[in-house]
């Protein structure tokens, strides 16, 4: 087995040289850097990255605690984590925490004692043992899509964190479905406590006060951000005596339970009822009709989070931040437009961006449904 030294004779160059060239301790110049890398790929030479660490302290490996792995979204996060992560030469330790605090506590000890150099969470929405016990052992971590609030006390965030935009996109769902006429407009909410779930009520509220809509609490349900739950709240809400017109769920998977809820009454999309969506997943443009929906960067949020933990890595005491990334709306049919009115994606902007003019709801929606 090559080592250290025989890649240092193969280039013509020091070990010193070599170690800096393959842990990026130091400017190395380019020909003096590939030499390096000529020498490692022809003698097969492979690190040692056990001593390694002992030596940096390093082990070169991040922690990623992420509930709901199967969900097409996050599923889509972690491959931008681990490319990102990958590019940098770092590996990963995935987990699960289920959106259980005490379980999401345990496995950030688990990552912990695993000497992850730093960790990524999406957290729950009890996060207290968890920021505790990050407070408490100093353990660099960046937040994704689930973001926490700052103490009261004025004092910045504890961890770097980054997510989507939720609140103006999910107005420009609600303005969308006014502007075809819709005026009693429901939303499926995620799981109570989850700041994506906050952001999207907010921007449901947003919406319809820019359209000039009363805010009906009979109208809001929560569907725990996942597809059973979705399918018991649509179904509540579809039994109500005047029940949506349209309706708005506010993830991919609650977008399924609700799908299932209105099939189970008999109901066709959007004849009978119009849908619009918070996440596009790659088969949104497959369902008849196919999914008008608020799509997410999600693989650059992943990639972006990597991005900010070397940061903290490499910057230990600077200010922490938190950053935001824009959406796309992504215009198809399942809202009531007819085929030819469709539009390339667009960044979800503003309450006030929707269509000037749309056909009126169908003449079916007003009878069964009066305002």
């Amino acid at each position: 087995m090559a080592t250290m030294a025989d890649v240092a004779r193969g280039a013509g160059v020091s070990i010193a040289t070599v170690s800096h060239v393959l842990n990026g301790t130091r400017p190395v110049l380019p020909h003096t850097r590939q030499a390096v890398l000529d020498a490692v790929e022809e003698l097969g030479y492979t690190p040692n990255t056990l001593a390694r660490s002992l030596v940096t302290a390093r082990t070169r490996s991040i922690g990623l605690a992420v509930s709901a792995i199967s969900n097409p979204y996050f599923t889509e996060i972690l491959q931008g984590v681990e490319a990102a992560a990958l590019e940098q030469g770092y590996s990963l330790l995935i987990t699960d925490p289920h959106d259980d605090p005490v379980h999401e506590r345990k496995v950030v000890q688990l990552l912990h004692e695993r000497r992850v150099d730093g960790m990524i969470v999406a957290p729950s929405p009890e996060p207290r043992e968890l920021l505790a016990y990050l407070g408490r052992h100093r353990v660099p971590t960046v937040f994704l899509d689930r973001l926490v609030d700052p103490p009261g006390d004025g004092a910045p965030p504890l961890c770097d964190q980054v997510g989507a935009e939720s609140t103006e996109p999910t107005a420009r769902l609600v303005t969308h479905l006014a502007g075809l006429g819709h005026r009693r407009i429901g939303l499926v909410a995620g799981l109570p406590g989850l700041s994506t779930t906050t952001e999207r009520i907010t921007g449901y509220r947003h919406g319809l006060a820019a359209a000039g809509l009363p805010f009906d609490e009979r109208i809001l349900v929560h569907g725990h951000s996942e597809a059973a739950g979705a399918e018991r709240a649509t179904a509540a809400l579809l039994d109500l005596g005047s029940r949506p017109t349209a309706l708005v769920t506010a993830n991919n998977a609650m977008t399924i339970g609700a799908l299932r809820a209105l099939r189970a009454h008999g109901l066709s999309v959007p004849e009978d009822i119009a849908l619009c969506c918070f996440d596009d997943f790659a088969w949104a443009d497959l369902f008849s009709p196919r999914l008008t929906a608020v799509a997410q960067p999600s693989r650059d949020i992943g990639a972006r989070a990597v991005r900010m933990l070397l940061d903290r890595l490499a910057n230990p005491d600077r200010p922490t931040r938190t950053e935001r990334l824009p959406c796309t709306f992504v215009h198809r049919t399942s809202c009531g437009c007819p085929d030819g009115q469709e539009h390339p994606g667009d960044p979800a902007g503003s309450a006030s961006a929707g269509p000037a003019a749309h056909p009126a709801v169908p003449k079916a929606h007003q009878e069964r449904n009066p305002s």
